[in-house]
């Protein structure tokens, strides 16, 4: 039966529609291995256990159903009809926990649906649970987390990215064929990339945003994880579309060819043909591992192979992506947490009986370090007399950034090839002490926030045995055809060695003596250098 979490979710569904394996199986199965393995992992906040076998006897009983009204009734079936799922853990779920990775929401209870999970839920999908991240979505490893940091499956001493890296994680370790991420600066990309796995940032206002805790509101962007370019469509069409209760939410229609991307290799590696790739100089940035460089440069002459046409091109304002992103994202973020209170929800320390000194205690208490760094630098860049010098200015930055790509799209390419991280995996700790190093991480992905553009890291080999991530960028509305240049390099390079690997420390979690991450943190913590003492502890 463990061999069943090893299938992809188009695969999962067409065993579902024949009968030959039930939702119910396939729920069991992918629960058992969560709840063995998270341990070692940290992967999951909580377990739906007793929620997802009822879903799944529920898809099972629409799949019979559906089977006695023959082929067409079949067909009308959404794809994930029984199909696992995982969501991040700021994807509201009635009547489950949504504490966006923070204390300050810890004990709040949704009483409604988001959009995403109400969706899911209509097509028949399994929600297992949700999944660890850093707290509001702000940081790049998924240390930051209140509940403790996520473990990579191919080296559990190291970070599987973040700001969604529990999401990444339970795909990467087969907890899931599915999971739901946000994208604020790279935060499904980054980790996708470091955990092995497929990454989408659609184009902002593809999905609604409605029910999701919000971190900076003109960035945030809900996508999928997958182990294939064919399931990160079908998720992606289960969620997409207009939505009345998101006014950022766009009328755009969703193709319905993201569930049909092709099987066939050979076919899907024919899209390449033609297609002119541009590669910008400037994402190769300083500080990029040789290795990571390696890859995504071999991948990208494979594809030039395969008869794509590719192109050097110059994105000049990217070196000004980083700080124009540290003002606009931590002032947004400045004004989407003022409502954390203590009056409406979620943690509220009332202790000394005065208003403004419980709102004091309140907030201090539960929000983290990272989140009260990006709070004060939100709120400084928006205080009076700093407004113009910074945000305003940081926002016509972002539109020379996103004529940059303009430019790009006008000279007729088809996409952009870029690197997603300019490293693989980091230890644990690494950066915790240099928040900079920290932001550096998401260097070659937020650009494509800052411009409203979808984007998708994609697995393209390994770097000193872990995974490396391609990033393929594409204009606004063009998620279909990313996700088909996805499949046509999943197609020639299908039999590549490293395509068979499992990540190499996965086995390591089903051993009850395997550190978890958060011993491994108090491990860190307990043999780093005391300030002043000269380095020692």
């Amino acid at each position: 039966m463990s061999d069943l979490t090893r299938l992809k979710a188009h695969e999962m569904a067409a065993l579902l529609r024949a009968g030959d394996v039930s939702s119910v199986a396939l729920t069991e199965v992918h629960l058992a291995a969560a709840e063995r393995q998270n341990r070692a992992l940290n992967a999951w906040l909580v377990i739906y256990r007793e929620n997802a076998l009822a879903a799944a006897a529920a898809a099972d009983k629409r799949i019979a159903e559906a089977r006695r009204g023959g082929p067409a009734a079949l067909a009308a079936l959404h794809p994930l009809c029984g199909v696992p799922v995982a969501l991040k853990d700021l994807v509201t779920v009635k009547g489950g926990q949504a504490t966006a990775g923070s204390k300050i929401l810890e004990g709040y209870i949704a009483p409604f649906d988001s959009t995403v999970a109400a969706r899911m839920k209509a097509a028949g999908a399994v929600i297992l649970g949700k999944t660890n991240m850093d707290e509001f979505a702000m940081g790049s490893s998924t240390e930051h987390s209140a509940y403790g940091p996520t473990a990579n499956p191919w080296d559990l001493t190291r970070v599987p990215g973040g700001s969604s890296g529990g999401s990444a994680t339970v795909v990467a370790a087969y907890h899931s064929p599915l999971s739901i991420g946000t994208d604020t600066g790279g935060s499904i990309r980054q980790p996708a990339s470091l955990c092995g796995v497929v990454g989408m940032k659609p184009t902002y206002g593809r999905v609604s945003r409605y029910g999701i805790v919000a971190f900076a509101s003109s960035l945030d962007q809900i996508g999928p994880f997958a182990r294939d370019a064919r399931d990160a469509g079908l998720l992606l069409h289960a969620v997409s579309g207009r939505d009345e209760r998101d006014a950022t939410s766009a009328p755009e229609p969703v193709p319905a060819e993201l569930l049909r991307l092709p099987s066939n290799d050979d076919e899907a590696a024919s899209y390449l043909k033609g297609k002119r790739l541009a590669l910008p100089k400037e994402y190769f940035v300083e500080g990029m591992e040789p290795g990571v460089a390696e890859r995504v440069r071999e991948a990208v002459a494979a594809m030039e192979a395969a008869g794509a046409i590719v192109e050097e091109v110059s994105l000049p304002h990217t070196d000004y992506g980083l700080a124009t992103y540290y003002i606009i994202a931590p002032a947004e973020c400045s004004s989407n947490l003022a409502r954390f209170d203590g009056v409406k929800y979620g943690l509220s320390d009332r202790s000394s009986g005065e208003f403004i000194a419980d709102y004091i205690r309140t907030r201090g208490a539960g929000f983290g370090p990272e989140v009260k760094r990006r709070i004060m630098l939100g709120t400084y860049a928006l205080s009076a007399g700093y407004y113009d010098a910074y945000y305003l200015k940081a926002q016509k930055v972002r539109t020379l950034i996103k004529a940059d790509f303009d430019a790009v799209w006008a000279a007729g390419f088809d996409a952009i090839c870029a690197p997603t991280s300019p490293t693989v995996a980091f230890e644990f700790g690494a950066k915790m002490a240099d928040p900079v190093a920290m932001y550096l991480s998401d260097a070659c992905t937020l650009p494509v926030n800052m411009a409203g553009l979808p984007g998708v890291s994609i697995p393209a080999g390994l770097s000193e045995g872990l995974p490396v991530g391609l990033q393929i960028i594409g204009a606004p509305w063009s998620e279909l055809s990313m996700l088909r240049l996805a499949r046509a390099y999943e197609g020639i390079t299908a039999r590549a060695p490293w395509r068979a690997l499992e990540p190499a420390e996965l086995y390591l979690t089903d051993d009850p003596t395997t550190p978890s991450p958060i011993e491994r943190k108090e491990r860190l913590n307990a043999d780093a250098p005391v300030a002043g003492s000269g380095g020692q502890s």
